[in-house]
């Protein structure tokens, strides 16, 4: 049975188990990572050859497919394979062959829509036996339930040089054998979505870099050669579907812009005559500037914000290179602002999902187990718990929490005076004094909630939690890390805290969400019950939870013997 793998992208509705049916977090950080990593490599390929090459490798490399070809648009309008991965053979037989224009067209509308893919079940494709595209087959058995991947199956992903409705068709990713053996689902079709749509710009730019590669050896020539490039530069200067920009390198006025092309122009808001007064340092986020500085210092890329002219700031992929003028004049910058807004807002839309609580936003089990495990080592350090020189100030990581790293497999070698791991310590908490702190993890859990979902139903349960993850995160500091760690459990981080500084916390919280909590003119009533346990290096996250839940239990069934009759909820 045919099956090809040189033309087709398909895509499966909501609730099929595909690559990316997994709903751990994790997993999908863990896909995001990947996507993000095949896609820093499209900007990394040095020439068009090698940007097709790495499109077709990025996936099966990181999306999840066994085979892939890339169908580049040839001047004349066909397609031809221009670049093959996962199998030696395939790559042998299609290889440059090419198919007609109009056959791709036909699978292109015949295909079932899924935002840009199109995917030919293989019920269909019968009728694309006798036309021109180039195919690879494979045998395979028949499908044993519905979204199992059938040999003749298609999958397309098209590449346009950008979003605009009618753009060019730059070529078309053609994937087959998924290695889930499934068809993708939601999230393996929007990563391959994606995908392409980076691929068409990193291909559409590795075209624009080739061709002002040889306008600018066509200017170290003679004078002759000089005159024709220059006009030629101008031209993919001036019309590139990108920024552009050239600048001044070295001196006083380094850095300041010279030139700037509309497309620049358009994206800022701002007039070309206007741009002549800038430097691109004078545009940056504040936050950004340093980052902008060692970009530009003797060129290199770099992702950061610029601002509109209304204020506003959008997200760019900034590339410089170091041109001269003359064989012995004056070096320039020439800049490549590509807008990466939309794929920016994407990725921060994907990580926040993967990573909080759908029903509270906050970070939820994964997370918090990511922010603990990331002040922790394998190796534990004694200290004498008046002792608080280890207890350093360290960069705020997401949400403000604060934190160290911990060892990686090279340096749990290194010597003792060569490593910057700044050791957490569980403070003594027989230490009165308080002079010993450490990172308190305080496990909490609702006292009578069940009896409320019970009574009340779902979703007036929902809107209790929803109240106490607003109450417990306005209970704490600026830096704390309150999470939900699933049902009716939340965890806070809190550093920096002498075990009577813990105490007192605990009762904060408990008296924050004590009050009733009205739900549809009903006031209902919860209670907490809190563990506190101390992260130490030593330990591993899971442990120090398991410590704190096991004291939160003690204190719970503490709480129940010396009040036995207590009030229902509601």
């Amino acid at each position: 049975m045919g099956n090809h793998a040189g033309v087709t992208t398909g895509i499966r509705g909501e609730g099929t188990k595909g690559m990316d049916t997994e709903s751990e977090p994790y997993v999908r950080l863990a896909t995001l990572r990947q996507l993000h990593q095949v896609v820093a490599d499209l900007n990394t390929a040095r020439s068009l050859a090698d940007a097709l090459q790495t499109v077709a490798d990025g996936v099966v490399r990181g999306l999840g497919y066994e085979l892939a070809a890339v169908n580049l648009v040839r001047p004349d309008g066909d397609l031809v394979v221009a670049a093959f991965a996962g199998s030696a053979a395939g790559e042998a037989l299609l290889s440059g062959r090419i198919g007609s224009r109009s056959s791709w067209d036909r699978r292109l509308a015949m295909g079932e829509q899924w935002g840009t893919l199109r995917f030919i079940p293989h019920t269909e494709g019968w009728v694309l036996i006798d036309d021109d595209v180039p195919q690879w087959h494979t045998e395979g058995p028949l499908p044993r339930f519905p979204d199992e991947w059938h040999p003749g199956d298609r999958l397309y992903a098209p590449m346009y040089a950008s979003q605009t409705v009618g753009s060019e068709l730059i070529g078309v990713i053609s994937v087959d054998r998924p290695t889930s053996g499934r068809h993708p689902g939601p999230w393996g079709c929007e990563a391959l979505q994606m995908y392409a749509f980076q691929s068409g710009i990193a291909i559409s730019n590795a075209r624009l870099r080739a061709n002002m590669q040889r306008a600018l050896v066509r200017l170290e020539r003679d004078q002759q050669a000089l005159r024709a490039s220059e006009e030629s530069f101008r031209q993919a200067f001036e019309y590139a579907p990108s920024g552009m920009a050239i600048a001044e390198m070295g001196g006083d006025q380094h850095g300041k812009l010279l030139r700037a092309n509309d497309a620049l122009c358009r994206l800022l808001g701002r007039q070309a005559s206007v741009m002549r007064r800038y430097s691109f340092s004078d545009l940056v986020h504040p936050e950004d500037v340093g980052l902008l500085l060692r970009t530009s210092a003797e060129g290199g890329r770099a992702e950061l914000r610029l601002a509109r002219r209304d204020g506003s700031y959008v997200w760019v992929s900034l590339r410089n290179s170091v041109v001269a003028d003359t064989a012995d004049g004056p070096r320039f910058l020439l800049t490549h602002v590509e807008d990466i807004e939309e794929r920016k807002s994407r990725e921060l839309q994907l990580a926040h999902r993967a990573s909080h609580d759908s029903l509270t936003g906050l970070p939820n089990s994964a997370e918090l187990r990511s922010r603990l495990s990331a002040r922790l080592c394998s190796h534990p350090q004694e200290r004498d718990p008046a002792d608080t020189s280890g207890l350093s100030a360290e960069p705020e990581g997401a949400d403000g929490f604060a934190f160290s790293y911990g060892y990686g497999p090279d340096e749990l070698a290194a010597p003792l005076g060569f490593d910057s791991h700044v050791h957490t310590v569980a403070p003594d908490e027989g230490d009165e004094e308080g002079a010993g702190k450490g990172l308190a993890v305080l496990f909490c859990d609702l006292d009578g909630f069940k009896s409320i979902n019970d009574r009340f139903g779902h979703h007036t349960g929902d809107a209790v939690l929803i109240e106490v993850a607003r109450r417990l995160t306005g209970a704490v500091r600026d830096g704390d890390t309150v999470a939900r760690l699933g049902g009716d459990e939340f965890v806070v981080l809190a550093d920096g805290l002498a075990p009577a500084d813990a105490a007192d916390l605990t009762v904060r919280l408990r008296n924050a969400i004590i009050p009733p909590i009205r739900v549809d003119g009903r006031a209902v009533r919860v209670g907490a019950s809190f563990g506190i346990g101390w992260a130490g290096c030593g330990m591993t996250a899971e442990e120090v939870l398991h410590s704190a839940d096991q004291r939160m239990y003690v204190e719970k069934r503490s709480r129940s013997t010396s009040r036995p009759n207590h009030r229902r909820a509601g």
